[in-house]
């Protein structure tokens, strides 16, 4: 008998997620970026949710909500509705490295649906025009010449910047002293005007500046060159071997929203980065297209798993503590 129920409950829960699929969408659906407008996460988001809508027949909206490390934003998301019409952007600093170092109230993993993969970025080394050093051994040798460390902007605790940040201290064997933003996107104006000295930085939020003149780049962490920037070096050309990150981002709901909402959430992603035009503008970013067989929610869900697994011990090696 307690079997039949089951069963019938069961049947009605998906039926209703089936009922509620079928209308989705019927009103405007909200990404909400834990970081700064500006910014490369807000850029690529705008990108997606402008396609997205051709797919979706309805508007997405950007919400930028900021701060601890864009913890605050995910918390925003996680605690909506479990029906498709907030969408939570992320990366490997929000989604993976903030539950090394937060105390979070949720779950990063458990209390997240993932729906897509999105394009990655190599990080880039890149400093004020004022630096002396032209090539990253020269930038190598100034750092740890100097009597304090030099000033690396970050997007805060856990960001994709400072996480890159201790990994380059690792590589390195330099210190750097730690300046928090908000975002990316007002560290790298305080970088233009000289009042920070470096940022290791994504790519897509570095390379207009890098092109405009405005500061200097020494390498990317990718194992090869990308095609938007041909004439910087990776960092093993440039005298840093084993400097490899990339920072991916990703799509997630809250937990509990209906599975056949998460594939239509993922069909327009999936859409979206066939599009030549979106992936021309990505592209241009110094973004990289994941894999196509990397692009389901499940795929998602393993590699997130995975870089927990890989970086969270970094990060407590490491000792970052958040005031």
């Amino acid at each position: 008998m307690r079997r039949t129920v089951l069963a019938a409950l069961i049947a009605i829960l998906a039926s209703g997620g089936a009922a509620l699929a079928e209308n989705f969408p019927s009103h405007p659906i909200t990404i909400v970026v834990p970081f700064s407008a500006g910014g490369p996460s807000d850029a690529m988001s705008r990108i997606l949710a402008e396609r997205m809508k051709v797919t979706l027949g309805e508007t997405l909206l950007v919400e930028n909500v900021t701060g601890a490390g864009g913890s605050i934003g995910v918390g925003r998301a996680v605690r909506s509705p479990p029906d498709g019409y907030t969408i939570s952007f992320g990366h490997l600093g929000t989604h993976v490295a903030n539950g090394a170092i937060y105390k979070l109230g949720y779950d990063l993993v458990t209390d997240l649906e993932p729906v897509a993969l999105l394009p990655s970025n190599p990080m880039i080394v890149v400093s004020k025009n004022a630096i002396p050093a032209k090539s990253l051994k020269e930038l190598l040798e100034w750092l740890k010449a100097r009597p304090a460390p030099a000033t690396a902007g970050t997007a805060g605790a856990g960001s994709g910047s400072h996480i890159a940040g201790l990994y380059f201290e690792n590589v390195s064997g330099v210190k750097l002293q730690y300046v928090p933003y908000r975002g990316t996107a007002p560290a790298m104006n305080d970088l233009v005007a000289g009042q920070i000295d470096l940022i290791i930085d994504q790519t897509s939020n570095s390379i207009g500046q890098v092109r405009a003149g405005n500061i200097r780049a020494y390498a990317i962490s990718a194992d090869k060159r990308i095609e938007s920037a041909p004439d910087i070096p990776t960092a093993d050309e440039a005298g840093l071997p084993g400097f490899h990150m990339t920072l991916w981002s990703g799509l997630w709901v809250p937990k509990g929203t209906p599975k056949e909402i998460v594939d239509k959430l993922n069909a327009s992603v999936v859409d979206a980065l066939n599009d030549p035009a979106v992936r021309k503008q990505l592209e241009n970013l110094g973004l990289q297209m994941p894999p196509k067989d990397q692009l389901s929610p499940q795929a998602l869900g393993a590699w997130q798993k995975a870089e927990i697994a890989k970086w969270w011990p970094v990060i407590k090696a490491a000792n970052v503590k958040v005031d």
